[in-house]
């Protein structure tokens, strides 16, 4: 499906866009386009992968002329450019809707204008039932995904969106935090151990967009399966897989806008989700505001009670989330002995 096409990933800097460079940039598609405002790392990353295939725009997804340009010619799009830092977000949450609410409506309108064929947005676990400034952000970024994917019969567009949840040792996570405690001898700062989060690697992440794009329709939303583990299983885990399972551990409480469990689906959603096996697809609600034409038909309806989230979801402990650890190149290397960083 990439061969000799031409992929645009805004905020393509971060630890997604670099999973997806590692995963396609040897492969037969024609070009990838990395669209961010950080000039360092594009920099970085420029004479880290060295290839003539990739190519670099430097823009804000907030300045619509800087998208519309980045996007002409492009084939398709990855959506990743999101301000993701919950805490930073309650302190400013105008700037989370710039970004992540306005910012989405000027790269969708971007490319429908620019004919680009299919477009993936990402979105996070903390959109469903959102109490902090980023998750709503986020929640009202896949409305107006769902809202820009209607009416585009016949142009060629399609846009859909992934939702997921921690996304293992990708930059400003927990776990480098805790290996650089650990360096320095200074103990782990863990929010509340019963705290649950979904876990996913770098190449989950992948995989979700990458079959979202290969079978999405206008406004569809996937969902992977995940297993969650609390914080306490977590920090255990990473203690013990690097020799340091006596390492001190301080509580400090919940951050502002942290929730005790995320969910992925909410109990509507998951009424309406299909399962497909290791994902959810979640298909949007395509009726009009003309109300009076659908009348009730009395078909049955699934009744379920429970949303999908970390609490709910399989469980890991201690063993599990060392299993889960042991995907991640960096951990493998800091068990060799290796000063390996998540970034590497």
């Amino acid at each position: 499906m990439f061969n000799g096409k031409k992929l645009l990933i805004s905020g393509g800097t971060g630890s997604f866009g670099n999973a997806v460079l590692k995963r396609f940039l040897d492969t037969d598609i024609a070009e990838i386009r990395i669209f961010s405002r950080d000039e360092k790392k594009q920099d970085d990353m420029r004479k880290h992968y060295s290839s003539p295939k990739l190519k670099f725009y430097i823009g804000d997804v907030r300045d619509y002329q800087s998208v519309l340009n980045a996007t002409r010619g492009v084939d398709y799009v990855f959506h990743a450019a999101a301000l993701k830092q919950v805490p930073s977000c309650e302190f400013y949450p105008m700037e989370a809707v710039k970004t992540n609410v306005l910012g989405t409506e000027n790269l969708l309108e971007a490319a429908i204008q620019n004919g680009v064929k299919r477009v993936v947005c990402l979105s996070t676990d903390k959109a469903v039932y959102p109490i902090n400034a980023m998750g709503i952000s986020k929640a009202m970024m896949e409305k107006v995904m769902v809202a820009k994917s209607r009416n585009l019969e016949g142009t060629g567009t399609v846009i859909c969106g992934t939702r997921y949840g921690n996304v293992m040792a990708s930059r400003g996570s927990v776990i480098p935090l805790f290996i650089e405690q650990i360096r320095a001898g200074i103990p782990l700062t863990l929010t509340d151990p019963n705290m649950t989060r979904f876990m996913m690697t770098l190449a989950d992440a992948v995989d979700l967009v990458l079959y979202a794009f290969e079978h999405g329709n206008n406004g569809d939303m996937f969902v992977q399966k995940a297993p969650a583990a609390t914080v306490d299983v977590l920090a255990k885990a990473l203690t013990a897989l690097v020799g340091k399972p006596e390492h001190p551990i301080q509580v400090i409480g919940t951050r502002h806008g942290e929730k005790l469990y995320e969910a992925l689906l909410s109990r509507e959603e998951i009424a309406c989700a299909e399962d497909r096996g290791q994902y959810f697809r979640v298909p949007p609600d395509l009726r009009d505001l003309n109300y009076s034409k659908f009348v009730e038909q009395g078909e049955e309806k699934i009744s379920r009670t429970d949303d999908y989230n970390s609490h709910n979801t399989e469980r890991l402990d201690v063993e599990g989330m060392q299993s889960l650890l042991l995907k991640l190149d960096f951990i493998r290397a800091i068990q060799r002995g290796e000063h390996a960083t998540a970034e590497e």
